[in-house]
């Protein structure tokens, strides 16, 4: 039997789990596949999917910056990625085409709620306003959350994430500038959706430039950082007093609804989450 492959593409890809999450579950579900950290800059990406067609892999996810300029380059889209406009997993179909999905936005909504957190009536402030923000702020718009509000520096990548929520979804969808420290209004869930502490070195000890005076008591603060389960943005919200939750439960289940797309097969998930150190 031929060994399947499938990969993560992405600059950087260095410290990201996805694939020890991932490796740990085809060894337990007795498949012969593996998962790939593959380093694609931005100017060779359609040269890394043509080789994913070339070498038939089962499909490969999309890290940053990568989730937005993939569409182009595939043959089709389920709505998850439509709706977004941004894919995080590609699947190989039978006849070859590659089909785009987002599994980003599920995999928190499922994590929220393994928590023990409602979407429903959510008051949320996502901030950035890339791949990752638009697949959470749709799915929660989606989920029944009744205000998402988008804090991001570039103007219009926030208008045309809060036009997205205005035009395919239900919920009220507001813009935040976002010049110098935020100020982040009163909300019930903070979502920090920016690539801010990752990596390694200093740039790990980095924090979103954000003032969290206004939030109130019982906010949740979340970072969806994938490299580490303890950020120092997520240590500065513990220390004053918020409840926090890291990005490990939603790269969890993104994970597991990429390994069934992929392999047919039901996820291990209690192996993943093991796998993360969960």
């Amino acid at each position: 039997m031929t060994t399947q492959y499938t990969a993560v593409f992405g600059d950087p890809v260095e410290g990201n789990p996805t694939s020890i999450m991932q490796n740990a579950a085809f060894e337990h579900a007795g498949l012969d596949w593996r998962y790939l950290d593959i380093r694609v800059r931005a100017e060779d990406l359609e040269a890394a999917v043509k080789a994913a067609r070339l070498f038939e892999f089962g499909g490969f996810n999309c890290t940053i910056p990568h989730k937005i300029a993939v569409i182009p380059l595939l043959d089709g889209l389920e709505p998850s990625a439509e709706i977004s406009g941004a894919c995080n997993t590609v699947v190989r179909q039978p006849d070859g085409q590659l089909i785009g999905s987002n599994t980003d936005g599920s995999g928190f909504v499922w994590s929220i709620r393994d928590e023990g957190i409602d979407p429903a009536g959510l008051d949320v402030v996502i901030l950035g306003a890339g791949g990752a923000a638009r697949a959470v702020a749709v799915s929660l718009a989606l989920g029944g959350a009744r205000r998402v509000t988008i804090a991001n520096r570039t103007a219009p990548n926030r208008d045309e994430l809060v036009s997205i929520l205005e035009t395919m979804t239900d919920v009220e969808a507001k813009g935040l500038p976002w010049a110098g420290t935020l100020a982040v209004p009163p909300c019930d869930v903070l979502v920090d959706c920016t690539p801010v502490g990752m990596g390694s070195g200093e740039a790990a000890e980095a924090v979103p430039d954000v003032d969290l005076g206004a939030l109130p008591a019982a906010s949740v603060v979340c970072d969806l950082n994938p490299e580490r389960s303890d950020t120092a943005f997520l240590r500065l919200a513990r220390a004053r007093g918020y409840r926090t939750l890291d990005g490990l439960g939603m790269l969890a289940r993104q994970g597991a609804a990429g390994f069934k797309a992929w392999t047919g097969v039901d996820a291990p998930l209690e192996v993943m989450v093991r796998a993360l150190g969960g």
